[in-house]
């Protein structure tokens, strides 16, 4: 028993692990006429090495035969002799080391699959006389049933498009050569011509043939498109008109056109007509403030255009307006321009296209757009990085509306060059950054926002974002008297680009603080200036001492007593104060003293300062003046003297006076006695015996010669 089990145990692991190959599916055949009849199937790939059998049995009589493949050829197999038309029972077995699998019986009429070779094209030409159509001719296929109808898909194009039209066909006869005139093409056009056919019954077409090129006949051009631009007017009301003018849209690629008639006038005064011959596709015209009417015509070898007008409105005419919205976006490979319009009758519009730049454009590209409110445009006709300005203008019947105008890039990328920044406003911690707008030309896309970032010395990194339309920004927040480092970048959607860095430095006392301390400085100032007018509005005698302190009068002065009485009456100092007090007084008269009084008074003198010394020594020091005013003696007379006469100078005491007596000779002499003794004879002949001199004035620079004349003593 144990024995029968280890016999049949590997048996069983073995049948358990074995892997049949996978059965075919999906089996398709076809029969190339004459040459083979072909088999394929699924799966194409075994996971090991399988034998294929392909069994053929007829319908009709039972006959069979098979086709064998291998996995290494693909899951394929051809029968190569070739059979007759009829039915067939296709079966496929798949076979490995494992063991065998059948697919399911299918059926196939060789009248359905039947395939043949395709026609060869041997000419596309016009036909002489006949516009706007090619013949084709061809062969019919050689390995075709003769007793079966073909039919036939023929295929063209222009030779700049890649859009394929199709026309199907049939052709009963059997003969060699076929002919197909195709019509309803394009003047002056090259077409691209291609051919395939199947046999009536088949549901094959064969492969296409070769394509074939040919051209319509020419004719005369069609009417140009016109479109203008209006330049600004001057002041007498004079304006530049730009003519533009193409081949129409839809007018065949190799139409030929040998010159343009352009005659202009105003609309009310047809006798005023320019007329103009021109073979380029512009022209520049110099109006009035009028309306004018514009009409041009192409011709050619084979005749004229019919007549394209264009009405220019008048300087003051106001043109409508009906585009509400408009938006632009990218399709694929096209840019598509949309717009709404609030006037149904509106169906034709003129899209203008042209680079923004900072110089006037030097060409313009314009399209007309008929039964539709899109325009779309390769973005290969447009380049890269460059912004456009798209406007579309509104055109019913004769008038041009308003236009509505929008800005597009096809592709952005990052600006050529960053912000040019400068530092303004530099304050304690503010600062004020400004920049320029990059030019247009090196923008590369629309600018979305500006970044500031700024740092301070060996401090950290602070950026502000702001929107494109913003030209400045106040940074705050600052350190005072510290170096910092700014720059500004300029983005777009594909990235942004730093501009150059510039450095500045805050400052270490604001304007605003140096106006405070002005303030307050002018403010204090003021402020005693208010009080000292009102305390001299207030106390106007104690403010003039202040400013103007009197001059002490030397006669009223207490230093010494007078004791000679001959000098007293001489000088009579009550009457010689008086005279004082008089303003005719105050200037000095001459006078005259006769030699013994001048004598007397020169030993009066010497007494004095004499007796001055005595008290001086016995006294301790005090105010010898007498009064809380310092009151210096000043000479009784200024004396004058005469020219010719000579005064002998009395001996001097030589001994020093003391600080009082120095005092008082400082208040009594104003000049040396050199001095006096030339004026005292003139002065003591015009004394009289009642008095020293006439007049006397207040001398205050009697102290200097005092003070002159004791340093001589």
């Amino acid at each position: 028993m144990w024995a029968w089990a280890l016999w049949i145990l590997p048996l069983l692991c073995k049948f358990s692990l074995a892997v049949l190959p996978a059965k075919p599916e999906n089996i398709s055949c076809i029969l190339y006429y004459m040459q083979n009849f072909t088999c394929t199937w699924s799966p194409e790939e075994e996971a090991s090495f399988t034998w294929y059998k392909v069994n053929r049995i007829s319908y009709e009589d039972q006959k069979n035969d098979s086709c064998n493949s291998t996995s290494e050829n693909g899951a394929s197999c051809s029968f190569p002799r070739t059979i007759s038309i009829g039915n067939y029972y296709i079966q496929v077995e798949a076979q490995n080391a494992d063991g065998i699998i059948a697919s399911d019986i299918t059926h196939w009429n060789l009248d359905d699959i039947i395939k043949i070779e395709p026609p060869n094209i041997s000419s596309v030409k016009p036909v002489l006389g006949i516009k706007r159509m090619v013949q084709i001719k061809w062969k019919r296929p050689l390995l075709a049933p003769v007793s079966s109808d073909l039919n036939y898909m023929l295929r063209f194009r222009t030779a700049n498009s890649a859009c394929w039209m199709e026309v199907n066909f049939t052709r009963e006869d059997i003969d060699s050569e076929q002919t197909y005139n195709l019509t309803g093409l394009q003047a002056s056009t090259e077409y691209v011509i291609a051919l395939q056919c199947a046999a009536k019954e088949s549901q094959l077409w064969s492969g296409w043939s070769q394509g074939k090129m040919g051209t319509t006949e020419e004719e005369a051009p069609l009417s140009p498109d016109l479109w203008r631009v209006l330049r600004p007017a001057k002041v007498d009301g004079s304006r530049t008109v730009t003519l533009l003018w193409k081949k129409a849209k839809g007018a065949p690629i190799l139409e030929k056109t040998l010159g343009y008639n352009i005659w202009y006038s105003p609309e009310n005064n047809t006798n005023l007509t320019v007329t103009v011959n021109t073979t380029n596709q512009q022209l520049e015209l110099y109006l009035e403030d009028k309306t004018y009417w514009v009409s041009v015509i192409s011709y050619n070898s084979l005749g004229e255009s019919a007549v394209a007008t264009l009405r220019i409105p008048a300087l003051d005419e106001k043109s409508f307006q009906c585009i509400e919205a408009m938006q632009i976006y990218l399709m694929q490979d096209q840019l598509v321009v949309e717009w709404q319009s609030s006037i149904p009758e509106v169906d034709s519009w003129m899209v203008e296209w042209f680079p923004d730049s900072t110089t006037e454009p030097s060409t313009f590209s314009w399209e007309s757009v008929s039964r539709a409110r899109n325009w779309t445009i390769q973005q290969d006709k447009l380049k890269p990085f460059w912004c456009y300005n798209i406007s579309v203008y509104p055109m019913l019947q004769d008038r041009v509306g308003q236009s509505y105008s929008i800005q597009a890039y096809v592709k952005e990328s990052t600006p050529l060059i960053g912000p040019v920044a400068k530092v303004e406003n530099i304050g304690v911690k503010t600062v004020t950054i400004t920049w320029k707008e990059i030019p247009k030309e090196q923008r590369h896309g629309f600018v979305s926002n500006y970044t500031i970032f700024y740092q301070a010395e060996d401090g950290k990194d602070f950026s502000k974002t702001v929107n494109s339309s913003i030209l400045q920004y106040d940074l705050e927040s600052l350190t005072r008297k510290t170096s910092y480092t700014v720059q500004v970048m300029a983005s777009t959607s594909a990235g942004g680009t730093n501009g150059t860095r510039i450095n500045f430095k805050t400052l270490s006392i604001s304007i605003f603080e140096i106006c405070i301390i002005i303030s307050l400085v002018g403010g204090s100032l003021l402020i005693l200036i208010i009080l000292t007018v009102a305390y001299g509005l207030k106390k106007p005698i104690k403010l003039k001492h202040l400013c103007w302190p009197d001059v002490p009068n030397p006669a009223k002065s207490s230093i010494a007593t007078w004791h000679e009485d001959d000098f007293k009456d001489k000088l009579n100092l009550n009457e010689f104060d008086d005279s004082l007090n008089t303003e005719e007084d105050r200037i000095l008269k001459p006078c005259s003293a006769s030699k013994d009084f001048i004598d007397k008074l020169v030993v009066n003198f010497e007494n004095f300062l004499e007796e001055i010394s005595t008290e001086e020594s016995g006294k301790p020091q005090e105010n010898i003046l007498g009064g809380e005013k310092n009151e210096y003696v000043t000479s009784p007379c200024r004396p004058y003297y005469c020219y010719g006469e000579s005064f002998v100078e009395p001996p001097i005491s030589s001994e020093i006076p003391s600080r009082k007596s120095q005092h008082l000779c400082s208040g009594m002499l104003e000049r040396p006695f050199s001095e006096a003794e030339e004026q005292l004879p003139c002065c003591a002949q015009s004394l009289g015996p009642d008095h020293l001199c006439e007049d006397r004035a207040r001398n205050q620079y009697m102290e200097n010669s005092v003070i002159t004349r004791m340093s001589h003593i």
